[in-house]
């Protein structure tokens, strides 16, 4: 595909022949502007016209957290603008925006909410809760990305050029611009919005108990809500803001709703991995990194089976075997065979090698006969305070037995999520997936219009799969680089006080390594790495690694296995080899 014409780039101000001048950061771009006064390093907006280029804004000054930001974005030729022709297109959608369109279905009776984080602007589903008999009735509704980003437009090829939105702490380059994400497709509250709503009937265990129905619709958000707020509802009903309004019993049915699903889940053998994740924000001046930790509440959970669940739904609507259908899908293979038997004799290896009860700690597997799953073995695992670490260091083994999931046209299962078939409906606004998702879908409902062009639909299939997966590949790149820029900035400043003083990190060893180890922190919940010969350091003799790459050895006796809780200190910055040094401590 062609690179558009970028007519707002985002630049660096450098020095030049003893002269500072702007130059774009993203190197597809390399006009340069006239000569300015702001320092070296300095991030900008430039704005372009033909040869010329002039500072719109300063976005980040040097040496500040969201500076290095910025430049992670370049490397990764993230682009937080749009070209001038999209933006167009976006103003002639928000100066009509087709709400008024007879042909929805009119649902602005139905006390949707939206819950989400609470920075979040781009709100992709809405949803409303009511009772059917002993069971439910569901209204999943998802932004209507499809009807305003089409193929053949100007949005459409930048949205496939990035694939999906691209977040960074402090700093987003969504895929739609905001005049659409933040503005006409997005769920706000009190105002009329385009849906793509599935209805779903459920029987009192949480099973589908009448055919889905898709349609679309004109549905009025009641309020933008936060996992954290309905939290408080469920953890004190009857106290708070959130009681006695119209949608208050569409919210407790949510838990219902949620709780069913996830049991369903577990007899599905849904591995139930215990994560607890780093979240990383700006100081407000955006100087600096702040590293906190979440753990996911209930609501999240009930929320993300929702969600799994119209998606499920939605790639039963796409599969069959009608030729008019480009269908994608999100596949996610079970490890094979040979994969889950090495699983199974490093797990032994561990357990035995650690003195571990092999009853409990040991997962039998053998294709030959049944054999406890590996959904069920983990969550008979013990997690109490002795076992914890523990547990965690037998999950991250099954966890990197386990490929990533991929987008493709060939239908296939999800061993995530125990589904035979899933598919991504409920990103329309910052996937690419989602909004050609949500066009198969309507067409496979509606009937393709009478010029449609199979071939080019396959071509542009082929073309929106590549750009979903590449663009998951680039959000973890970034995410990692961002950890890395925060863990420094933590670091660099324990540097600077005396090795006495500086703080103890506590964390879990989940890898051994001929030449390092994997130690998971407690707070914030990063992994970092603990090489051998740092540990030589301070002892002056060289640890072994038993051949089970379960437990090594040292000279002092202070051993280290897998499992352990380890103290750590940083010890030094080795530039030569550009990693940190952390020097376990003793008891």
């Amino acid at each position: 595909m062609a690179q558009p014409r970028r007519d707002r780039v985002l630049g660096q101000v450098v020095r030049i022949g003893g002269k500072r001048r702007v130059r774009s950061l993203l190197v597809r771009d390399t006009d340069w502007a006239d000569k300015t006064n702001l320092p070296e390093g300095t991030i900008v907006e430039l704005a372009r016209d033909g040869q010329q280029a002039d500072v719109v804004r300063t976005l980040a000054a040097p040496g500040t957290a969201i500076h290095a930001l910025y430049k992670v974005m370049g490397r990764a030729q993230v682009d937080p603008f749009f070209p001038k022709d999209v933006r167009q297109e976006v103003e002639a959608w928000v100066a009509d925006p087709k709400i008024d369109d007879p042909t929805l279905r009119d649902l602005t009776d139905l006390d949707f909410v939206t819950i989400d984080n609470a920075d979040s602007k781009d709100l992709d589903q809405a949803l409303y809760i009511d009772r059917l008999g002993k069971g439910f009735v569901l209204y999943y509704a998802l932004a209507d990305g499809g009807f305003y980003v089409r193929p053949g437009t100007a949005v459409f090829d930048e949205a496939l050029r990035r694939g999906s939105s691209f977040y960074l702490p402090g700093v987003v380059a969504p895929m739609l611009p905001r005049g659409l994400s933040e503005d006409i497709v997005s769920l706000n509250p009190n105002v009329d919005r385009r849906a793509m709503v599935f209805r779903i009937a459920l029987d009192e265990d949480g099973h589908i108990s009448e055919p889905t129905e898709v349609m679309q619709a004109r549905i009025r958000s009641r309020a933008k809500l936060t996992y954290k707020g309905v939290q408080r509802l469920h953890d004190a009903p009857g106290c708070g803001p959130l009681t006695e309004r119209s949608y208050t019993k569409s919210l407790m049915l949510m838990r219902e709703v949620g709780e069913r699903r996830i049991v369903l889940a577990q007899k599905r053998d849904v591995i139930p991995f215990n994560r607890v994740n780093p979240v990383l924000s700006l100081s407000d001046d955006g100087a600096s990194f702040v590293i906190g930790m979440e753990r996911r509440n209930d609501v999240e959970r009930w929320n993300e089976q929702i969600s799994l669940l119209t998606n499920m739904e939605g790639a039963c609507l796409l599969a069959g075997d009608d030729p008019q259908v480009q269908a994608v899908f999100r596949v996610h293979p079970e490890p094979e065979q040979n994969a889950l038997v090495a699983l199974s004799q490093r797990l032994e290896t561990i357990a035995k090698t650690l003195g571990l009860d092999t009853d409990v700690w040991r997962w039998d597997y053998n294709p030959e006969s049944e054999h406890k799953t590996l959904g069920r073995f983990i969550d008979a695992l013990p997690d109490d305070a002795q076992n914890a670490r523990l547990r965690q260091a037998f999950e991250r083994q099954v966890m990197m037995s386990i490929s990533p999931s991929l987008f493709t046209q060939e239908r296939g299962p999800h061993f995530g999520i125990g589904a035979d078939l899933y598919a991504r409906f409920s990103a329309p606004m910052r996937e690419i997936v989602g909004i050609f998702t949500h066009k198969e879908a309507w067409e496979k409902l509606e009937g393709p219009a009478a010029h449609h062009d199979h071939a080019a639909d396959e071509a542009l299939r082929e073309a929106v799969i590549e750009a979903g997966n590449r663009s998951k590949k680039i959000q973890r790149r970034i995410t990692r680089e961002a950890h890395k820029l925060a863990m420094d900035q933590s670091f660099e400043r324990e540097l600077e006080m005396d090795y006495k003083d500086r703080p103890v990190h506590v964390g879990t060893v989940l890898g051994v390594r001929p030449s390092r180890l994997y130690v998971q922190l407690d707070n914030p919940p990063m992994e970092v790495k603990v090489y051998h010969d740092d540990i030589g350091d301070q002892d002056g003799t060289e640890p072994e690694v038993d051949k089970a790459r379960v437990v090594v050895s040292r000279k002092n006796g202070q051993n280290i296995s897998l499992g352990d809780e380890v103290r750590l200190k940083v010890g030094r910055y080795d530039g030569k080899r550009r990693r940190w040094c952390l020097i376990p401590q003793g008891e």
